[in-house]
């Protein structure tokens, strides 16, 4: 699991622009204005989730159109599921425990 992605995520203004683009892509200028902040603000915070290939951009005629990417969310996914795993063998594991116990 690389730490870029949860250090972006960690961002709150980030955080709001992924749940944003989780709706549709957006441009910039529609970032921030939907989160009430300036435009080179928004423009900044993508930048750092292009950097951690959690959002891609595509040019569209003269704009530039933000989406979210799958790849890192599905690493975040198989990367909890490990940790799901973990927990069910602990379990399974303290389960017969308890049942051998008298």
């Amino acid at each position: 699991m690389d730490a870029t992605t949860f250090a972006a995520l960690g961002e709150p203004t980030r955080l709001q622009i992924v749940e944003l683009l989780r709706e549709r892509p957006f441009a910039v200028g529609d970032i921030a204005e939907v989160l009430s902040i300036r435009q080179p603000q928004a423009s900044k915070h993508l930048r750092v989730l292009r950097e951690a290939g959690i959002v891609g951009v595509e040019a569209v005629a003269r704009r530039r159109i933000n989406h979210l990417r799958a790849e890192p969310f599905e690493q975040i996914d198989d990367w909890v599921d490990s940790f799901e795993r973990l927990w069910e063998i602990r379990l399974d594991s303290l389960g017969t425990f308890l049942e051998g116990t008298p």
